[in-house]
């Protein structure tokens, strides 16, 4: 079993080069926002309090993003591993990830980083926001909330890994092929 976490701040790319990883690597994709986003459109009760703290570009709690993660395992024991995209995104998390994957018996390998830089993820995510309609992408002030919440809560997850040699950077500029290959080797590498 192969376990990566596909990191980076919003509008790195994450969700593009994970369908590539999930077909080259046949990975079973775990994205919390793709998660959150079905429980929105089905008006849950979990949904409308997701949607209340996303508009604003915060955070849903980690006991709830887990509950849902380890459903998730469970649906999928066979698969022939996971990439996590868009989690951990605290430290605490991370550390409770670890916990959960332990119970199954396997453990995050390697953490494949998106890099880019902050100009160019406003860029992507206002053009986003005109394609998608999605609405945290069509504000500037929510945008640059979100970035921020990325810089102060999530990126230390980075050194989380990078204390365990599983941190593995990666440019995230370029064609999204250009982008993949590197993705690729590194995790040939794990």
């Amino acid at each position: 079993m192969l376990n990566i976490v596909l990191f980076g701040p919003p509008g790195a790319g994450k969700g593009t080069q994970s369908e590539k990883i999930i077909a080259q690597f046949g990975l079973t994709h775990l994205s919390t926002g793709d998660i959150l986003r079905s429980e929105i459109a089905a008006q849950s009760e979990l949904g409308l309090k997701a949607k209340s703290l996303m508009d604003k570009g915060e955070l849903v709690p980690d006991e709830v993003v887990i509950g849902m993660i380890e459903h998730k395992i469970s649906d999928n024991t066979g698969s022939e591993g996971f990439i996590f995209d868009g989690f951990p995104r605290t430290v605490a998390q991370a550390e409770a990830l670890d916990a959960l994957l332990k119970k199954f018996d396997t453990q995050i390998h390697q953490m494949v980083a998106l890099e880019v830089d902050e100009q160019e993820l406003k860029t992507r995510l206002l053009e986003r926001g005109k394609v998608s309609g999605r609405s945290d992408d069509q504000d500037i002030s929510k945008i640059e909330n979100r970035i921020r919440v990325y810089k102060e809560q999530t990126l230390p997850v980075a050194s989380y890994y990078q204390s365990q040699s599983k941190y593995k950077g990666i440019d995230g500029v370029g064609s999204i092929e250009e982008i993949f290959e590197r993705i690729s080797e590194a995790i040939k590498e794990a």
